[in-house]
């Protein structure tokens, strides 16, 4: 039995000691040129780093061997990046002023874009003792306080899956995925950078400012390009940015389909490539062979890559097809004494194998199977000669940086609340990992980092940055411009860098389907083609566009109308029949010369009323009727003019009520001369109706029905000036609306009614003897009136603005000239040229005939 249980783990171990060995990572001088190892040095409290900075490169598993033997690790110089951590932290140890009697000791591994590594990493730095067993702990304990994550996007998820689990607080100083803004999922995740895709926008933006409506997108063929791909695409179709070319990209994978995209979409000179870790030399080399073998000239292309940095472009042959490469990078804040930090570590390589260089040995049961490299040496100055350049990072000092402040911070915190317990700030237990979680703050990480973060209106952590453009030359090195800006959300461009590219005779390309719509035009969509590629339609008839390429056209604000081009709206002239235009003065002047001449009538009638013409055919009658018809030529003053709230009110009732006074005259005139014909009859009692009150009667009758009609009219809906806006193009008409249309036609249609019936009885007493027989005279004055207002009626109803106006003072004028030629120039003629005429006895002579 214990035979067996021996063979057993005789079996096992070579596998799991193996498999547990390659946690010795990161060797800068290899004792086998396989076996890399971590870095190891205690502290106050431990500080974990987990990093991406070397390269594995593996070869086809064998069955017949060990698979952690057929790995072949690959280290380069980017090993060197791994000191850099060393030094910042012995930087922060040795400052005063950023940790107060503390030290940070640190636990460095690189995990070579493993995840197996990093699962090995992860319970290497939760394990205190010899074995890597979490929640074990023999001995001392190594006080970890937080872990510092610089690895790859996708195995940060996988990290802080674990070390949420024990509280660990995790700061990433690299952008991360939006996974990991999950704060429900990741409590104890706090983030440096902000996330994935904060650039996004400032490239829809740019897009949208150098008018790129067509453009390709390319991402990698992983699950991050799948990503980028999902959010993207939505974000440029909202603006309008059409994506005629959209490919998964892979230098493993056939490109035929991206040459046919290419040779279909040949006017696509804007591409957005998303880019991981791949060499911008490897993603441009497979479209420059799809370029090269397209016939006919090819236009530069721009390419808008989605990295958040900088590049260091070389003069390459692959770049022909290349107008220039664009990229945002994070805006940096002024250098500072507070924010001052050392760009370059200089280290000579016997110091380097004194301090960092150590072995391993393993027992054939071991199940940590290595020990920890231990720094062996203190840091300090050495000479300047053959030394190793080694770069700092800005986010790794930040972050460190960050940590030390915090851990002040938070021994303050305990140590006042201490004091107020009555207790002393010395000897309290050292800071656990979940009580050093709170003081963690987007806040710290904003103010202390080197480049100009902020927390935006969502309390996400957000930055400015820089528009960088790299100009490719024919026969020079790329040329690096700042293009512009994107800060708090808002695209700057430089005008500067635009205009050396006019110098430089490298304007930048076009990438339309179509040539912009000018104003005056509006887009339609070319039928089963992208929302780029459109026609340009001439707007239609009232309405504009003032901008290019506007999807629909406007209509002008109704006191406005478009121009003849149809690109602006320009106020509309205010129309009416005024007293200073030529139609407005010809009817100004027949009304006076009208009313003058039925002024000089009543003066003769006035001035020869004993005679017996103007006795014969009752002169009360005449002398209202003339005063009627004074008042209907005045009422034409109330249509001509600026339509206003009171001649609005009183111009159509006022014309009405004078001509029904008018016309009942004329009735009463009419009915006067049946009468006296009747009386002159022996033995017919018409003499007694012969009297001044049938007159008055009839005329207070007759007239006041119109006035009850207009009184009506003005108590429920009376007219108020108004304005037309629509009849005539480029005019406002300003006119008087009737409010009630009925009402309008009712007073009409009374008034027409009265002279109906005048004309009617006129025109059956029109043969009755006499030597004036004015029945003959009010019969034609009254076919005149009628025929004048029965044609009114048409031509009022056609025309419109100030010419319908003037068409009802016509009819006023012509109406009231027939009657007061019709029935009074007659006599005067007698009165003035014939005055033999005018005699009893004439009269009387006419009659027995």
């Amino acid at each position: 039995m214990n035979l067996n249980l021996l063979f057993l783990m005789l079996l096992t171990c070579p596998q799991v000691c193996l498999k547990l060995s390659t946690k010795c990572l990161l060797s800068l001088d290899h004792q086998n040129g396989k076996k890399p190892w971590s870095y190891y040095r205690p502290g106050d409290h431990l500080i974990s780093v987990i990093t991406s900075d070397s390269k594995i490169s593996r070869i086809i598993l064998l069955f017949n061997m060990v698979p952690y033997s057929q790995h072949s690790y690959k280290l380069s110089t980017d090993q060197y990046r791994i000191l850099r951590y060393i030094f910042i932290i012995q930087m922060i140890n040795k400052n005063p002023q950023l940790l107060h009697n503390l030290t940070f000791g640190y636990n460095i591994h690189d995990n070579y874009f493993n995840a197996i590594g990093t699962s090995d990493a992860l319970l290497d730095m939760l394990s205190t003792g010899k074995a890597n067993v979490p929640n074990y702990s023999c001995g001392t304990n190594d006080n970890l306080l937080a872990l510092v994550d610089g690895a790859k996007r996708d195995i940060s998820i996988q990290v802080s899956t674990l070390v949420g689990l024990y509280k660990v607080p995790q700061i990433r100083y690299k952008i991360i995925s939006e996974a990991l803004s999950d704060k429900i999922q990741f409590p104890f995740f706090h983030q440096m950078l902000p996330k994935e895709g904060i650039h996004y926008p400032g490239i829809v933006q740019v897009l949208l400012h150098f008018r790129w409506a067509l453009i390709g997108l390319f991402a990698s063929d992983t699950e991050n390009g799948e990503n980028f791909m999902r959010i993207f695409t939505p974000m440029l179709v909202r603006n309008g940015i059409c994506v005629v070319i959209s490919e998964r990209f892979s230098t493993t994978r056939p490109t035929a389909s991206f040459r046919d995209a290419i040779s279909k979409w040949r006017q696509v000179n804007v591409f957005v490539h998303f880019m991981e870790y791949d060499s911008l030399v490897d993603r441009i080399l497979p479209f420059h062979l799809t370029l090269k073998v397209l016939t006919g000239s090819i236009e530069g292309k721009v390419w808008i890559t989605t990295t958040l940095g900088t590049y260091s472009i070389k003069k390459q042959n692959v770049f022909k097809y290349i107008h220039s490469v664009w990229s945002f990078s994070f805006q940096a804040k002024k250098r500072t004494k507070d924010n001052a930090y050392e760009s370059t570590f200089f280290l000579e390589p016997q110091f380097q194998d004194r301090s960092f260089c150590c072995s391993f040995s393993k027992h054939l049961f071991s199940v940590k199977g290595r020990r920890r490299c231990t720094q062996k040496a203190p840091l300090g100055s050495q000479k300047k000669s053959n030394r190793i350049q080694i770069p700092n990072n800005q986010y790794v000092y930040s972050a460190i940086k960050t940590l030390a402040h915090t851990v002040n911070a938070a021994y303050s915190s305990r140590c006042r609340k201490r004091r107020k317990e009555g207790e002393e700030c010395f000897g309290a237990p050292r800071l656990q990992p979940w009580q050093f979680h709170p003081f963690l703050n987007k806040n710290v990480f904003c103010n202390i980092s080197q480049k100009k973060l902020y927390l935006d209106q969502n309390g996400e952590i957000a930055a400015d940055l820089d528009i960088m453009m790299w100009l490719v030359h024919p026969k020079k090195e790329p040329m690096e411009e700042i293009l512009g800006s994107f800060e708090r959300q808002r695209l700057i461009i430089n005008k500067d860098p635009l205009s050396r590219l006019k110098l430089l005779n490298k304007s930048l390309p076009q990438s339309q389907c179509v040539e912009n719509c000018h104003p005056g035009f509006f887009k339609q969509v070319r039928e089963g083609e992208p929302v780029c590629c459109y026609d340009c339609i001439p707007c239609p008839e009232g309405t504009i566009s003032i901008q290019e390429d506007t999807e629909k056209c406007t209509k002008c604000p109704d006191d406005q109308f478009p121009t003849k081009n149809q690109v602006d709206c320009i106020t509309k002239t205010r129309h009416f029949l005024s007293y200073e235009e030529h139609l407005g003065l010809i009817l100004i002047s027949f009304v006076l010369f009208l009313f003058l001449t039925t002024g000089f009538v009543l003066i003769i009638f006035l001035k020869y009323r004993e005679t017996p013409i103007v006795k014969t055919n009752n002169r009360d009658l005449s002398y209202i009727l003339l005063v009627s018809l004074l008042l209907c030529f005045l009422s034409s003053f109330f249509f001509i003019g600026q339509p206003r709230k009171v001649t609005c009110l009183l111009r159509q009732p006022v014309f009405t009520i004078v001509f029904s006074v008018a016309v009942s005259s004329m009735l009463a005139k009419t009915i006067t001369v049946v009468l006296a014909f009747l009386a002159t009859k022996p033995g017919n009692r018409v003499r007694r109706w012969l009297r001044k009150s049938l007159a008055n009667s009839i005329i207070l009758s007759c007239s006041g029905v119109q006035i009850i009609i207009c009184s009506i009219w003005l108590g429920v809906c009376p007219p108020f000036p108004d304005s037309d806006l629509h009849s005539q193009p480029g005019e406002i008409i300003l006119q008087c609306n009737e409010g009630s249309v009925t009402m309008f036609y009712i007073v009409l249609g009374y008034m027409c009614f009265l002279a109906s019936i005048c004309f009617i009885v006129a025109f059956l007493a029109r043969n009755l003897p006499g030597a004036f027989n004015e029945a003959k005279l009010i019969t034609f004055s009254m076919l005149v009136f009628c025929s004048v207002w029965v044609s009114f009626l048409p031509t009022y109803l056609s025309t419109k603005g100030k010419y319908m106006v003037a068409v009802q003072v016509f009819s006023i004028l012509a109406s009231s000239a027939g009657l007061l030629g019709c029935i009074f120039f007659p006599k005067c003629y007698i009165i003035i040229l014939r005055p033999d005429l005018n005699t009893k006895k004439h009269l009387m002579i006419k009659i027995r005939k």
